[in-house]
């Protein structure tokens, strides 16, 4: 986090690094403070990982972190956001 580039958009904080080769891998970081129950907190989760798996083809090789906004609530619309912002990251 505190080497690679900070990026804000969406509500969306990313930290990512390029790397030299290899494929893209993702990080999640989540707290009490994003949502109070566990169980929503998997579920913005699994947002996340599904829409960095529908992106991943089209990512550059790099580390990427990703911290959701607070109070975000899983929704496929949010899968569909993240698709857009990550697609712009990758480039």
């Amino acid at each position: 986090m505190k080497q690679g580039t900070r990026r804000s958009a969406g509500g969306f904080v990313f930290f990512y690094e390029r790397k030299a080769e290899g494929p893209a891998r993702l990080g999640i970081l989540i707290s009490r403070r994003h949502a109070a129950r566990s169980t929503d907190r998997n579920r913005i989760k699994r947002c996340l990982r599904e829409a960095f798996r529908q992106a991943h083809p089209g990512l550059a090789s790099m580390d990427l972190l990703i911290r959701p906004p607070h109070g975000m609530k899983p929704t496929a619309r949010i899968v569909l956001q993240l698709q857009d912002l990550l697609s712009k990251l990758g480039r």
